[in-house]
């Protein structure tokens, strides 16, 4: 596992700062540059070793990305799967560009394929096909007849719920987001606010009041964990709550920090994608390993298939989860 010190010599910052920006501290003041350096560093630290790269260059691919730098930083989750992403185009001896902005595609000619991460309206989804290039998109499957990498959302959400239930808990909670298509179309659902209701239901283990939506952001995170506390009387509250990602969970132990209640004593918490700072923060987070060096590397790799050989039949890649039992539960 990389060290503070590891991320801080990447980086080239102090240790100090390496901790307190991992552990999204809102009294320091530092740059975004500086906050993207050692995300960067921290999520490139995690990677095994890969191949040598190849020397013979087969083209460009255009790595896009729904969200903005600055939202980036915010959800590491993409972070992570564009530095796979583009670990992998190189070790394939592909050269790539990296675009925030769909709209930049129509500056860029002679691309070799599209890699578009993140959720896309069908509007969007018409623009990329309408490149006519081989094209596949990771954490997204579109209605469309297209190559796609996704995550196995309803069997990590009731493992999650079994192993709360295994613990003794019966009061459980879900603190979800929610995410709106980049052209303002309209908003994606997410899957794992889905399967929480259903399965608690079946359980009948379900209370609409233990349930809160926001932004996928540590500051909505600890609003709505908040919320939640301040409505329900002491005895009335969840003993458990499930993230649907790590920011959000984060968010929600700074909220139960600031209302004396400890974790997991008093509480226990479950993030949703092991992002790199969840083993820094105190407590460590028991979070939802999401293999995003995978979803990365094997949107690549479908690409290169459909560039190299031509492949014509349509592929769906869906990789699994493993929940990381650490501090918080």
């Amino acid at each position: 596992m990389a060290t503070l010190k590891d991320i801080a010599k990447k980086a080239g910052v102090s240790t100090s700062t390496v901790s307190r920006v991992l552990n999204y501290d809102p009294t320091l003041s530092v740059g975004e540059e500086t906050k993207k350096r050692i995300f960067e560093a921290a999520e490139a630290l995690e990677y095994r070793s890969h191949k040598k790269v190849m020397t013979r260059k087969k083209g460009t691919i255009a790595i896009v990305n729904w969200v903005s730098e600055s939202e980036e930083l915010n959800d590491l989750y993409y972070m992570s799967i564009r530095i796979s992403a583009e670990k992998k185009a190189q070790e394939l001896g592909y050269d790539f560009i990296r675009l925030y902005d769909q709209d930049e595609l129509i500056d860029h000619d002679n691309l070799a394929g599209i890699l578009a991460i993140g959720k896309y309206s069908q509007h969007q989804v018409k623009q990329f096909r309408d490149k006519e290039l081989p094209l596949c998109f990771v954490d997204f499957k579109p209605q469309a007849d297209v190559d796609c990498v996704l995550v196995n959302f309803k069997d990590a959400i009731k493992g999650n719920i079994e192993y709360l239930i295994k613990q003794g808990h019966k009061r459980i909670g879900f603190i979800g987001g929610e995410e709106s298509f980049s052209d303002g179309t309209g908003n994606w659902i997410d899957p794992r606010e889905k399967t929480m209701k259903e399965y608690l239901k079946r359980k009948r283990l379900y209370s609409s009041d233990y349930f809160q939506v926001g932004e996928f952001r540590v500051e909505d995170g600890r609003k709505n964990m908040l919320k939640i506390l301040d409505q329900l009387d002491k005895n009335e509250r969840p003993t458990a709550f499930v993230a649907a990602n790590d920011a959000i969970a984060i968010g929600c132990l700074k909220a139960l920090y600031e209302k004396n209640i400890k974790v997991p004593e008093d509480m226990s918490l479950i993030g949703f994608n092991d992002i790199s700072t969840a083993k820094y923060i105190t407590p460590s987070l028991t979070t939802v390993k999401v293999y995003t060096e995978e979803m990365g590397s094997s949107g690549i790799q479908l690409l290169h298939e459909r560039i190299q050989d031509g492949r014509d039949v349509t592929k769906t890649v869906i990789t699994s989860t493993k929940l990381i039992v650490r501090e918080s539960t």
